[in-house]
């Protein structure tokens, strides 16, 4: 089982990037996802998070408004459509899955680096 996250790259203030996190070896019918991101010498933020079957979706306070999380189910694929982008948006970003209902999240991405210049 496996996550890819990609998507990242440079953007200036005020663009817009689409993260797609690409699942293999396994569905995950309804259980909750997310994508977290992290800057170096903080802790790990909660960006947005949504079930496989495109339910559920939610956001962190900092990008409410700005990011939008959907699902494509015959793709197996979560995307995170970025907009308004600041340069408070800049670190390595993370998808992850739970498997099962209540859990914690179990299987990660390897992160994909968005960097948004000023």
């Amino acid at each position: 089982v496996q996550l890819q996250a990609s998507g990242g790259g440079l953007v200036q203030a005020g663009g817009s990037l689409r993260l797609s996190c690409a699942a293999s070896g396994r569905t995950f019918g309804s259980y909750p996802m997310g994508w977290f991101r992290q800057v170096p010498g903080k802790e790990r933020e909660f960006v947005a998070g949504i079930r496989w079957n495109g339910a559920a979706p939610k956001y962190g306070d900092s990008v409410k408004g700005r990011f939008t999380i959907s699902a494509d189910r015959a793709k197996n694929t979560v995307y995170l459509q970025m907009s308004s982008l600041t340069p408070d948006d800049t670190a390595v970003y993370y998808c992850a899955t739970q498997t099962a209902y209540g859990g914690a999240y179990t299987t990660w991405g390897q992160g994909t680096l968005v960097t948004v210049s000023s």
